[in-house]
């Protein structure tokens, strides 16, 4: 059974088909806060570049992410990160 990090990487794969995706587990930084789950994979930062956020607002891009996610973050994830970028628009 895939991790959560690697089936939210499939799918924005498959949805978004990024250029550019980077998942950080940030969990071990928020140990005895709210949503901590040992183990980690209960909090993370996400970088994304794709084609599909031309043109797309940061609120539409950020949308269209979590519909995408929407699974882990009904359950697994308390809590995601996003810098959700164009390719036109990496530094």
């Amino acid at each position: 059974m895939p991790g959560i990090a690697e089936s939210m990487r499939n799918k924005l794969d498959t949805a978004l088909s990024p250029t550019r995706l980077e998942i950080v587990d940030d969990s071990e930084s928020h140990r005895g806060h709210g949503g901590f789950r040992e183990g980690g994979e209960s909090h993370f930062n996400m970088e994304i570049v794709a084609e599909a956020f031309a043109g797309v607002s940061r609120v539409a891009r950020q949308r269209m992410v979590f519909d995408v996610l929407a699974e882990e973050l009904a359950g697994p994830v308390h809590a995601l990160s996003l810098r959700c970028l164009a390719p036109d628009e990496q530094a």
